[in-house]
């Protein structure tokens, strides 16, 4: 059966309804209103309303939003609070030690707390104020690409009204083919369809592997008055150590929010070794530490959300420009990993492209040199400057032992270059080693209570995650005797501990002890941290239909 799809021509499309996304956005309308010309842009996102699939920290650095709306507080921009002083410990398994001095680059004085599904929300409404045609709820699913199948000429939004045999129902809406002059991809770390485009125009060729972190992240109703925040110095604490110990990277945050409420969360490096991994059971022994359990106290969970962050830096950046295509914000790993901050480099990654594109539309030139003012004036920015100087601190944390320390100290004293330049490390999805012998294998069994600390479905149910039942799923997993045959034998089928939703679940056969993988598709985030990994490469993640997945409105 052909399926008539209809075309609509836009002369920018952005993929993406984040801060970079929006940033680009409202700078380009800036731009339009600036010089009086008339620019039709178009934004899509996959969540069901803007910052619906927004989760962070978030701590945010100001360097950008001042610059894109200097008035940005007259606007009613959606601070929750503003940072005083920090404060960073680290933990052993019962004691918490404030360290004499907090990384240079986690000085947060002056910096925005923020809950960041308000902050992209905001933004969105002044987006469309500004004239911007937003279309939540639509999900890019395909690259469309000129004849000479190398130029990026716009994006086919997916199919809605599939059954689970992927045959169309009676409400079948076939996707529309929006096409542009410029398209802008914006879809966050690990985005699909970049992932697509490298696939086919080598878009990582020559760089680092991209490497992540998955964070999880809470907010905490406190009873009425009584923050442990009152009438101190510090409302933003980074803490490092226990669970993980040093050897695997990561650690937690906890920050004041408004109305008598705490942001926390806690981030696992996916470059860790073990496979009987949780990173959903790290946060929970996180918040049961002594200290963090004594500032959350009385709480009562009110949201959670589960995303991964882009932490490789500089050396894993792709291409920034093709022909008809751009690469913002974590789609571009744009995030600085020693200040553990993603949003404000994000946005000024949109707005420099913002730039490059009115003055490619001036010149009619979409082609990747035509656009190549986007990858020069990002290199001659601060952004460049930020990442510089952390351009190889993933990968030193990643170090063991010793060296560790050595490497970071290096990287220190000269300016990031360190021991080595660029230091090498690998994808997250080569690192596994085999799994231990049961008797050595250790799985501390984890409470809840359900209030303040909540289980994974819990947690899916705070997320507010949504899917419909009834379509085919958007998590595949072509060869089930992978999972069988090589990967629980070797590791112990991972994914059923590193996935924050319980998507995947073990069943095991009592008779001939042959491991079968049942999925729960409704339940999943959107994280991408099954398909980044999955140490054979077996899991598929692609977009379910537009609208659904989490509805964050706080984290």
């Amino acid at each position: 059966m052909t399926t008539e799809r209809e075309s609509i021509e836009f002369d920018v499309l952005i993929v993406g309804g984040g801060p970079a996304g929006l940033a680009c956005a409202i700078r380009l309308m800036q731009l339009a209103r600036k010089s009086g010309r008339d620019i039709e842009v178009a934004l899509i996102e996959k969540g069901a309303e803007i910052g619906a699939h927004a989760v962070s920290g978030a701590v945010m650095k100001t360097d950008a939003l001042a610059e894109l709306l200097p008035d940005h507080m007259d606007k009613q921009c959606p601070v929750e609070t503003v940072v005083r002083g920090d404060a960073f410990y680290y933990l052993t398994a019962v004691k918490a030690w404030a360290l004499p001095m907090t990384p240079p680059a986690m000085h947060n004085e002056g910096c925005y707390i923020i809950s960041l599904s308000r902050f992209t929300r905001w933004m969105g409404q002044i987006a469309e104020e500004m004239g911007i045609n937003l279309f939540p709820g639509f999900a890019g699913n395909e690259v469309l690409y000129g004849e000479d199948g190398r130029t990026v000429i716009g994006v086919r939004t997916g199919d809605k009204g599939l059954g689970k045999d992927g045959a169309p129902k009676s409400n079948f809406e076939p996707g529309i083919d929006l096409l542009a002059k410029v398209t802008v991809f914006a879809e966050g770390a690990r985005g699909n369809l970049v992932k697509a485009i490298a696939g086919r125009l080598g878009l990582y060729q020559g760089r680092l592997p991209a490497v992540y972190e998955t964070g999880i992240k809470e907010v905490i109703q406190l009873p009425a008055g009584r923050s442990y925040f009152q009438g101190k110095p510090a409302n933003d604490i980074h803490l490092m150590g226990y669970p993980l110990g040093l050897d695997t990277p990561g650690g937690g945050f906890i920050y004041e929010m408004a109305e008598d409420r705490i942001g926390i969360g806690f981030l696992t490096a996916l470059s860790y070794e073990d496979p009987m991994t949780d990173p959903y059971e790290m946060f929970m022994r996180f918040k049961r530490h002594p200290f963090v359990a004594d500032i959350i106290m009385g709480g009562k969970v009110i949201e959670q959300g589960a995303r991964t962050v882009a932490t490789g830096g500089y050396y894993c950046m792709p291409r920034l420009a093709v022909n008809g295509a751009v690469f913002v914000g974590g789609d571009a790993e744009i995030h600085n990993g020693p200040a553990i901050k993603g949003i404000h480099v994000g946005m000024k990654s949109g707005m420099l492209a913002a730039e490059a594109i009115v003055d490619a539309l001036a010149k009619e030139n979409f082609t990747a040199v035509g656009l190549d003012g986007y990858p020069r004036a990002l290199n001659d920015s601060w952004v460049r400057t930020e990442l510089w100087e952390g351009r190889n601190f993933t990968q030193a944390l990643a170090k063991k032992g010793l060296a560790k320390f050595i490497h970071l100290g290096a990287q220190m004293v000269t300016g990031g270059r360190g021991l080595k330049d660029p230091l090498p490390m690998p994808a997250d999805a080569d690192t596994l080693m085999p799994l231990k012998p049961a008797a050595a294998q250790t799985a501390p069994k984890i409470s809840y209570d359900g209030e303040l600390y909540v289980d994974k479905l819990t947690g899916v149910y705070l997320s507010k995650t949504m899917h419909r039942e009834d379509q085919p799923s958007h998590l595949i997993i072509p060869d089930p005797a992978v999972c069988s045959e090589r990967c629980y034998p070797k590791y112990g089928s991972p994914c059923t501990r590193f996935c924050p939703g319980n998507v995947y679940e073990l069943e095991v056969d009592p008779k001939n002890g042959k491991a079968h993988i049942k999925l729960n598709p409704s339940n999943c985030f959107h994280c991408k941290t099954c398909d980044i990994k999955d140490p054979f490469g077996n899991i598929l993640w692609t977009c379910p239909e537009g609208g659904e997945g989490p509805g964050y409105t706080i984290v």
